[in-house]
């Protein structure tokens, strides 16, 4: 039933075939099928190197208990089938769960420290892996753990919930507008592990057993990585799924946007006043309905007439353009045809051939066909990318279906319930396979949905169309940390939140204030919502028929947060260097930009349990204020450090938690004493420019 095979062990039984395998330093793959064969599919881990030589070392022992050890890791696979991880130290990180009859192995001393939890001869029935037929197709998937109570959990993408630790949550492993399912689980016991499955499903994390369900799918497959501290989990799943690109020198500025800049004069007025007061600005952005129709893929002339003019002004401003693409084909695009007569479209299984409707009945573009990809990619370049266009926004992401009835739709590359979490990865590989056939070597897009792997697509995620006030923001903060354990280091929200915010509003104004303090560390900058009051249409179509928000620029909140914003626009100028490296850290080992506390502090136990403060990098902790009229809060400093306040010079100890003053213009930031002779002027500078303001 067990045998090895090379440096796999290989178990069958009945009609499935397990194979267990070394991928990579220190971690393992998993893959198990009901079909005569494994799918050959690397879904979001990289293939491995041809060069690749595993020290991994296998044994079958005569008991019949089998052991495949690779570095850190060792899987034991006992003769029933049954697969339990341990680490280096013996110590069991993740087990199967299995209730059911079993033949009671012959076990060596070796193997009886593992009959407690191992082998359990019940009545249940309960499956460790269990497939059930579809009818007429293929298998339901559930795969169940062991539970381990004082175990924490982190990662797994974006969900729009102020929780960080996510044990004892239940994840929808699917993407919505705001929501994106990116299946790495980091946890407390000393594991990384990845559902490398896009299908559409739901995980667990409970108090009795941790249970991953596939709606429909071929196989089974996950990975698993073991490591001494988060960053070396974090790391060797980087290695396995890709790293990003190193962010290009205008990706760590102030990014403007707004919904929407209707036209190219009213863009390029915008511009022209940020050099005009001095502030700096390094990206503008062309929102959504800048076309003639969803999928023409070009401007609409009316409204820009000169994109290629608009593109050289901006340069000579110093400042870059990103353009909003959408992957919605109007059925009355002059692509439409063409593209449903080469079957570039995502199909419908049932109902109306419709997928959105949004001004206009429009259909996605399968991105998980290559020559869709190729063909979307081709109008960009005609109609962008060769006018000087050097990034995009990629909306509507995860794709954001008017109905989300998954089991409805079909792709290249099968149905949705089986490949559709793929779908966004494939939309950003759309465009960096186009730029990086035109040798463009610093590649980021902004993408609203991401999965495993999309981090090597240049994908720079952002948090989905969220609500404007402090609830929400608090929301992002532990999604921004959950993105970046969950391999996505490149992330963003919609300063101010996206739904809503009246510019004159008192509340909303300083929910904007705190949301932009915020922003400075993050790993990108930007300024966006749909302002209230709307204004409507310019014009009865193309770029004119669609509504705009009200003004969204740092001077158009009053006064006071003008002075307080503009300031803080300097300091992050003054942190370029600080953040570069952070890109440098990112783009090389895979590291977030923004984690929390225990990924530096890992062997500190308080530092586990704070979830509203964070690292931005190694040397900066901040802990931002998160509620309406909050001037003071409590904050943790993690032991093995001092820590300087980088407003006031004021030396902490590490290890305690402390009080500290946060007046509308500060938000708490605390630098790891080493370096605080080289980034407290950085504050310095700023608090003195806010105290001269009147602040």
């Amino acid at each position: 039933m067990i045998h090895a095979e090379s440096n796999r062990l290989i178990f069958e039984y009945a009609n499935e075939y397990l194979v267990v395998e070394p991928w990579l330093q220190d971690s393992i793959r998993v893959r198990s099928t009901m079909y005569p064969q494994l799918q050959a599919e690397a879904g979001a881990l990289l293939d491995l190197p041809t060069e690749e030589v595993s020290t991994a070392n296998v044994r079958v022992k005569p008991s019949g208990f089998a052991y495949l050890t690779n570095g850190n890791i060792t899987a034991v696979l006992d003769p029933n089938g049954k697969l339990t991880f341990l680490n280096r130290e013996g110590e069991i990180l993740l087990e199967e769960y299995n209730r059911s009859h079993q033949s009671t192995p012959k076990e060596t001393d070796e193997e009886t420290h593992f009959r407690s939890r191992t082998h359990f001869n019940s009545a249940l029935r309960i499956a460790a892996r269990e497939f059930k037929p579809l009818v007429g197709g293929d298998y339901s998937l559930t795969m169940r753990f062991e539970a381990a109570d004082d175990e924490r959990i982190y990662g797994m993408g974006q969900y729009q919930q102020d929780i960080l630790n996510v044990k004892h949550c239940t994840l929808e492993l699917a993407h919505r507008n705001s929501q994106a399912s990116v299946p790495f689980a980091l946890s407390s016991r000393g594991y990384g592990f990845l559902w490398n499955n896009p299908a559409i499903g739901e995980v667990t994390f409970g108090k009795n057993r941790t249970e991953w369900h596939a709606l429909s799918t071929k196989q089974l497959d996950y990975w698993i990585t073991a490591g001494d501290t988060p960053a070396a989990i974090v790391e060797r799943y980087a290695d396995a799924t890709g790293k990003v690109p190193m962010m290009p020198d205008y990706g760590m500025g102030f990014w403007q946007c707004k919904l929407r800049y209707r036209t190219q004069e009213e863009l390029l007025h915008i511009a022209r006043e940020y050099k005009r007061r001095e502030l700096p600005i390094d990206v503008i952005v062309v929102d959504f309905f800048h076309w003639t129709k969803q999928g023409d893929f070009r401007f609409d002339p009316e409204y820009w007439p000169d994109p290629e003019g608009m593109v050289r002004e901006l340069k000579d401003m110093g400042i870059e353009l990103m353009v909003s693409v959408w992957p919605t084909i109007d059925k009355t695009s002059e692509n439409f045809d063409e593209m449903r007569e080469q079957g570039l479209l995502v199909r419908t299984e049932r109902g109306v051939y419709v997928t959105m409707e949004f001004y206009g009945s429009t259909v996605f573009f399968d991105a998980t066909n290559p020559k869709a990809r190729a063909y979307v990619w081709d109008k960009v370049k005609q109609n962008y990318y060769d006018k000087g266009i050097r990034i995009f926004w990629l909306d509507e992401a995860e794709p954001e279906y008017t109905v989300y009835d998954f089991d409805n739709y079909r792709y290249y590359e099968g149905s949705n319930l089986q490949v559709g979490n793929k779908y966004p990865a494939m939309y950003s590989q759309t465009f960096y396979d186009g730029m990086k056939s035109e040798n463009q070597e610093q590649i980021i897009n902004l993408v609203r949905a991401a999965w495993a792997g999309s981090q090597r697509y240049g994908a720079l995620v952002w948090s989905g169309d969220i609500d404007s006030s402090f609830a929400s923001m608090r929301n992002q903060l532990a999604i921004g940390l959950n993105m970046g354990i969950a391999g996505i280091p490149w992330w963003t929200t919609d300063i101010g939140g996206f739904h809503g915010g009246d510019p004159a509003n008192p509340s909303f104004r300083e929910c904007l204030i705190r949301w932009f303090q915020f922003g400075v560390f993050c790993p990108v900058f930007r300024l966006h919502g749909d302002r209230h009051p709307q204004s409507g249409p310019i014009g009865p179509s193309g770029g004119g028929m669609c509504f705009s928000g009200a003004d969204n620029e740092v001077w158009s909140f009053g006064e006071e947060a003008y002075g307080i914003l503009s300031r803080y626009m300097q300091l992050r100028e003054a942190l370029r260097p600080y953040i570069t490296e952070r890109m440098q850290d990112a783009h090389e080992k895979g590291s977030p930009v923004i984690r929390p506390l225990f990924y530096d502090f890992p062997h500190d136990a308080a530092s586990w349990l704070v979830e509203d403060t964070y690292m931005f990098g190694p040397h900066l902790l901040v802990a931002p204020i998160l509620e309406q009229d909050q001037r003071t809060r409590s904050v943790y400093l993690p032991k093995g450090t001092d820590w300087t306040d980088a407003w006031s010079g004021t030396v902490h100890t590490g290890g305690q938690t402390i009080t500290a003053e946060a007046p509308l213009h500060i938000t708490p930031v605390y630098i790891r004493q080493s370096e605080a002779a080289a980034w407290r002027q950085a504050f310095s500078d700023t608090l003195t420019s806010l105290q001269s303001a009147g602040y």
